[in-house]
């Protein structure tokens, strides 16, 4: 019946950490940028080419500069991907989506390091990564915590 109480418990506190999250300005701001991307049909154009031209690359890697179009495809690519990355909006949501996750992974190490200073905390953030692992991962420092 104890441990039953203390899993309730466990569980109301990371809802309250999670709607924590979910109310910050991080989070609100993320979510304002969305709503803009969302609606800026400059940038929603932009995306569907980006995504057109994507299936094509991935078409064209299959065989490499032997496709006929190789060289085409790959120009083309590059330069909507440029275009696609320094859009305003794009870009500030993509800053958005990054500030986010950044506050996701310190939460997650914060917790993760609350446990054990062993507990591995996968980020994808090497920075992270790397406070998260204190020597226990048993790689032989190959991942860098060493």
């Amino acid at each position: 019946m104890l441990s039953t109480l203390e899993r309730v418990e466990l569980i109301e506190e990371a809802e309250l950490l999670g709607r924590m999250i979910t109310e910050s300005e991080v989070a609100e701001h993320y979510r304002h940028c969305l709503y803009i991307l969302n609606h800026d049909q400059e940038a929603q154009d932009l995306i569907k080419r980006f995504v057109k031209i994507k299936e094509r690359y991935e078409e064209v890697q299959r065989f490499g500069r032997y496709h006929p179009d190789y060289q085409e495809v790959m120009t083309e690519t590059r330069h909507l991907k440029r275009d696609v990355d320094l859009h305003p909006t794009i870009h500030s949501f993509k800053k958005a989506e990054n500030q986010l996750q950044e506050l996701l992974d310190e939460v997650s190490v914060l917790v993760g390091q609350a446990v054990s200073e062993y507990v591995k905390v996968p980020t994808g953030n090497p920075f992270f990564d790397q406070k998260s692992c204190s020597g226990g991962c048993g790689s032989g420092g190959s991942c860098g915590c060493g």
